[in-house]
């Protein structure tokens, strides 16, 4: 029988594991309610893919590679992993390529796919949301860097609508000074919309620190991480024509916050309207009506998190780490 080899990013080497070999996990399953495991079955374990990134972020699941992609932000890359041929480098660089003033360097962040199926990603240092030319051509298009005339800070994650509008977040993570560096063109940090016809709006400017973004499955809600460790939580909010409305708190987690390490980072939907998000402790699991029902303690600060497409496995970036666990 042929041995699986599994390639592992261990400090910066890429080192190889047989599949024979027993994995390394870390972490458990923290079950607040018996509905916790609907989503995540007893005896489901974190299971570590890959190690040594400076900060893991944007996980998403490209079913034409049959692969997971995902940012390091740090170090200006982003990465493929799949269960045949483990890790690789996909894009390098993946978020600054020196088109716009930036004194940080930073690489991509938030990954999505649009109606078809081209990566698009959140480019921290370029300050624009960009898209790959080609699964084979690395280089990118701009889809947007500016609002009235002025640079983004730096675009952080990124969802789109089943009506093809685009929604992002502007935090200023990818900048040096943060909200006072002198980079910073604009005043706020804002969450933006860029219709399917074209048309850029700011619709909403007074949160502190926008991060992860995500729309229900029926197109009502966008739902906003706020990643302020002063003021930790997740706003919601009713999508209309015009942009969004009724702004509330979906989830307080400042008490959580307390005790754990980890923010409100980037969320996902799953089929049935729970939300899973980083936060503290780990990745969230909640009911649309804000039940916590419990939390995958990753050990490490988690980023950001995605489902393959048969919502068998959600992966999540969790600092150094790439990791994931069966649903």
């Amino acid at each position: 029988m042929k041995t699986k080899i599994l390639k592992i990013l261990l400090f910066g080497v890429i080192t190889t594991l047989t599949a024979q070999e027993k994995k390394e996990t870390i972490g458990s399953v923290e079950r607040i309610s018996p509905e916790m495991d609907i989503y995540v079955p007893k005896g489901s374990e974190v299971e570590i893919l890959a190690r040594g990134f400076g900060w893991s972020e944007g996980p998403v699941w490209v079913d034409q590679l049959n692969a997971v992609l995902f940012s390091d932000v740090r170090n200006n890359k982003a990465y493929r992993w799949d269960d045949k041929n483990g890790l690789s480098v996909f894009l390098d660089p993946s978020g600054f390529t020196g088109i716009v003033p930036a004194n940080k360097k930073a690489g991509s962040n938030g990954l999505t796919l649009n109606s078809k199926n081209e990566l698009v990603l959140a480019m921290h240092g370029d300050r624009r949301i960009a898209k790959l030319k080609s699964w084979d051509e690395k280089t990118f298009e701009t889809i947007v860097n500016r609002y009235e005339g002025n640079l983004f800070s730096s675009p952080n994650d990124l969802v789109y609508a089943k009506n093809g509008d685009l929604y992002f977040t502007d935090p200023p993570y990818g900048l040096k000074g943060f909200n006072n560096d002198e980079l910073k063109e604009l005043p706020y940090n804002g969450v933006y919309k860029l219709s399917n016809s074209g048309i850029l709006s700011l619709i909403i400017d007074d949160l502190s620190i926008p991060n992860g973004i995500a729309i229900s499955n029926d197109q009502k809600t966008l739902y906003v991480n706020i990643s302020d460790r002063k003021d930790m939580k997740i706003m919601a909010y009713d999508i209309t024509s015009k942009g969004v409305t009724n702004g509330r708190v979906f989830f307080d987690g400042n008490e959580l916050a307390k005790k754990d390490n980890g923010s409100f980072d980037g969320l996902k939907i799953h089929p049935s309207g729970t939300i899973f998000t980083t936060g503290p402790g780990g990745v969230l699991v909640i009911k649309p009506d804000g039940t916590h029902l419990g939390t995958i303690r990753t050990e490490k600060s988690s980023a950001n998190c995605a489902f393959d497409s048969s919502f068998k496995y959600l992966y999540m970036t969790s600092h150094m780490y790439l990791t994931r666990i069966r649903l």
